[in-house]
C-alpha cells in the first residue's frame, strides 16, 4: 500500500463540507484487510477521525461511549472508503501483548516466528483497531507506550528485530469507558488503564445518534420498514436508553440497552417475520428483551406497547 490518493470528504462521506476539502487514502482497493463497504450515516465525530487520520502528531485515538453506539463501525467504514487496510483485533482479560507483536508458532513441524496485528500494521501503514481496549490488562496496553508515539517496535523473541512505523501507522481503541474503569457498573470486565498509557490517546466521545439520524439510518439499511414503524422503534430505542443510563424519573434502571446497532436488527426481524402474530412484540423479544430479567423484560415490552398503541397487535409492521 504506497500509492495515495485525495478523497473529496463532501462525496466520499456523503456529507456537507467546504468545496475542495479532502483527506487522504490509497489508491489500492483489492488489499483484504480494507474493511467491506456498507451504508451508513456519518454524524460529527467524522470529523474527529478524518483529523486523527491526516495528522496524529504521535497520539493514538480513543473513541468511548455506551455499547452498540457505533464506535467501531465508525472507524471501519472510514476505512472502508479510503481503501485503508485495517489490523481489527477484540481485546480480552487474557490477551498479552506478544498475542499483538506476534509470537513462535509450530507451523507444519517448523516452529516459525508469525507477526502479529500490531507488527503488520506499524510495517505496513495499516489502522490497527484495539476493540474494547479496556477489558485487557493495563500492564500488557503499556507496552505500546512507544510505538503509539511512533518509536521503532522491537522484537526481542525474534532475534531484536525493528520495525520502523510506517508513516500511514495509526492506533486507534474503543471502549465503554474512557479508561478510568466503569463507575457505572452497567459493564462486567473494565479495568482502570495506565495513567501513561491513555496519556497518550485524544478521546472522541460517541452517544447514541440523534432521533432522525436513526431515522435516516433505518430508512437506509431498512429501506422496506414503513416510516411510521421506523419513528416508533428509534422512540422505544430512546425511552430504553434513558432507563439504562439511570436519566429516566421513574427511578427504574435496566441492565440491557436498546443500542443502535439493536434497533436495526428489531426493523429487520419485524420484516422478517411481518406475518407473524405480534411481529412487533415477537421479533424485540428477539432483537432484545429474551436476555433481560423477567422484570425488565416486561418494562421493555410496556414501554414498546405504550409507543406503539394499536400498531402494537397488529399483524404487519
Amino acid at each position: 500500500m504506497t500509492q495515495t490518493n485525495r478523497f473529496m470528504i463532501a462525496e466520499t462521506f456523503e456529507v456537507k463540507a467546504p468545496r475542495g476539502l479532502s483527506v487522504e487514502g490509497f489508491t489500492d482497493t483489492t488489499h483484504p484487510q480494507i474493511p467491506v463497504k456498507k451504508p451508513y450515516v456519518f454524524r460529527e465525530p467524522l470529523r474527529d477521525v478524518l483529523a486523527f487520520l491526516a495528522e496524529p502528531a504521535g497520539d493514538g485515538l480513543l473513541l468511548t461511549g455506551p455499547t452498540g453506539s457505533g464506535k467501531t463501525s465508525l472507524v471501519l467504514q472510514v476505512a472502508a472508503r479510503l481503501n485503508w487496510p485495517v489490523q481489527e483485533v477484540t481485546c480480552h482479560g487474557r490477551m498479552e501483548l506478544t498475542d499483538l507483536v506476534g509470537q513462535f508458532l509450530l507451523i507444519e513441524g517448523e516452529t516459525r516466528f508469525v507477526h502479529g496485528p500490531l507488527s503488520v500494521a506499524a510495517r505496513e501503514g495499516h489502522l490497527l483497531v484495539l476493540n474494547e481496549m479496556d477489558v485487557m490488562d493495563a500492564a500488557e496496553l503499556a507496552g505500546l507506550n512507544d510505538i503509539v508515539e511512533g518509536a521503532p517496535l522491537v522484537i526481542a523473541a525474534n532475534g531484536g528485530e525493528v520495525i520502523r512505523p510506517h508513516p500511514k501507522f495509526r492506533v486507534i481503541a474503543t471502549g465503554n469507558s474512557a479508561g478510568g474503569g466503569d463507575t457505572s457498573g452497567l459493564y462486567q470486565g473494565v479495568l482502570r488503564q495506565n495513567l501513561a498509557f491513555l496519556d497518550r490517546f485524544r478521546v472522541v466521545q460517541l452517544g447514541y445518534p440523534d432521533a432522525a439520524t436513526e431515522q435516516g439510518l433505518l430508512k437506509t439499511l431498512v429501506p422496506n420498514l414503513p416510516e411510521a414503524i421506523g419513528e416508533k422503534m428509534v422512540q422505544v430505542a430512546g425511552e430504553v436508553r434513558r432507563l439504562f443510563q439511570g436519566q429516566a424519573d421513574t427511578g427504574q434502571e435496566l441492565t440491557v440497552t436498546l443500542s443502535t446497532r439493536t434497533l436495526v436488527r428489531w426493523a429487520r426481524l419485524a420484516l422478517t417475520f411481518k406475518g407473524a402474530p405480534q411481529p412487533l412484540a415477537y421479533t424485540l423479544d428477539q432483537a432484545l428483551t429474551a436476555r433481560a430479567e423477567p422484570e425488565q423484560r416486561e418494562a421493555i415490552q410496556r414501554i414498546a406497547a405504550d409507543v406503539f398503541g394499536a400498531l402494537w397487535t397488529g399483524t404487519a409492521p
